[in-house]
């Protein structure tokens, strides 16, 4: 089987992993609550799916979109940022179609950096950061996320060398896997920061759409100077539970766009136009949706916070994403405790070191079963007594 050295160099797949394990203890006839994946479990809300159903009828949605993306859904995705965040976007310069923010982000550095240049991740962070780095042969540094920092990096722990040969920088909240979330003052300094040491950011905004406690996330281009030194990239898998259609973008500043989209023309053109139109439905119609579905999350987290601290296991209850970053009991590693209770409850989480050096030590746990599953889950780990003078 020909494979080139690139594909070969690339990182073992942290979810595919997982994935199998979960697979064989199914098959081994255990009965799965899975809290590990990341994949949304609700439908499209029908309004969307109905505009889709609409567009694909209409014979011009069957050729090939332009390049940079239907014109009006550039135009939607401007509104959008007008109306939710008070941004000004140019869609004409400042936006960029992307076929899901996964594209975009592990593309990007192939579009703005060369061979051996640097890159600052965060660490814990989204596992396919090292895709983009494997595909471009850049070079990464990573940024620890540490619990008494609020999971945000320090940038004044980074050394000389590194900031003198860092070209671009991604940052993420709400975050992935922690669902720490971050502040306009944060973004203020990470813009002062990269400006200083010119330094792109990319702002992985994923779940952006997501917050609990009636606090809305905040977008990073909400700062002032964003568009000066960074781009964000929103996709609509969360927000909307659209994973499957593939659909994003990214806004911001005007260069980065348009790398973006020369490395685009040459690899994709652009989305099936229908699921353009399926989008600007999504951007422009009431967002009452989102709300119901930030409500569901929000009551999700509450019954598994109230009942992993009845367990007697010491959690924080997380204010935004889908997600909860959960300490390991003493003893245990992320992977031996998370083995465990695939193994011996059928219950599966995320190891947190799949996610980096400083996820250990931590589980990602999804919001993404029923509030009786997630009792039930919770349920079967007290009956391991891991929370209890009586250990496994």
């Amino acid at each position: 089987m020909l494979i080139s050295n690139r594909v070969k160099s690339m990182p073992p797949h942290f979810f595919s992993s997982l994935v199998k394990k979960v697979e064989a203890a199914r098959a081994s006839g255990l009965d799965i609550i899975n809290l590990g994946r990341g994949n949304p479990d609700q439908p499209t809300p029908p309004h969307i799916i109905k505009a889709l159903q609409k567009a694909a009828e209409l014979p011009d949605t069957h050729g090939y979109s332009p390049f940079n993306g239907i014109p009006e859904f550039r135009n939607a995705v401007a509104d959008f940022y007008k109306r939710e965040y008070n941004v000004d976007v140019d869609p004409s310069t400042e936006v960029a179609i992307i076929g899901g923010s996964k594209i975009g982000l592990v593309e990007l550095p192939l579009a703005m950096m060369n061979e051996g240049e640097l890159l600052l991740l965060p660490d814990p962070g989204y596992p396919d950061y090292l895709s983009g780095v494997s595909l471009a042969n850049i070079r990464f540094e990573t940024m620890p996320l540490l619990e008494k920092n609020r999971f945000l990096p320090d940038f004044k722990t980074l050394q000389d060398e590194v900031k003198k040969q860092a070209k671009m920088m991604y940052l993420n909240y709400p975050n992935n896997p922690t669902s720490a979330v971050a502040d306009i003052p944060f973004f203020e300094a990470a813009i002062s920061f990269a400006k200083e040491n010119e330094i792109y950011i990319v702002h992985d905004m994923a779940y952006g759409g997501i917050g609990f406690d009636g606090q809305k996330p905040v977008s990073f281009m909400q700062a002032p100077g964003a568009k000066d030194i960074g781009i964000e990239m929103y996709t609509l898998s969360k927000t909307y539970n659209m994973a499957g259609w593939r659909v994003a973008f990214a806004v911001g500043n005007a260069d980065m766009i348009k790398a973006i989209n020369a490395l685009q023309d040459y690899l994709f053109i652009s989305i099936f136009p229908a699921i353009q139109h399926a989008a600007i439905e999504a951007l422009s119609d009431n967002q009452q949706c989102v709300k119901d579905l930030t409500a569901m999350y929000e009551g999700r987290r509450d019954v598994l916070i109230a009942e992993c601290r009845r367990i007697g296991w010491d959690v924080e209850a997380p204010k935004a994403s889908f997600f909860a970053w959960l300490p390991v009991p003493e003893g245990y590693t992320s992977e031996s405790f998370s083995d465990i209770l695939l193994q011996k409850a059928g219950v599966v989480v995320a190891p947190g070191h799949g996610f980096g050096k400083h996820g250990e030590g931590y589980v990602r746990v999804g919001l993404l079963a029923s509030e009786e599953r997630i009792k039930e889950a919770v349920e079967r780990i007290e009956k391991l007594g891991i929370f209890s003078s009586s250990g496994v």
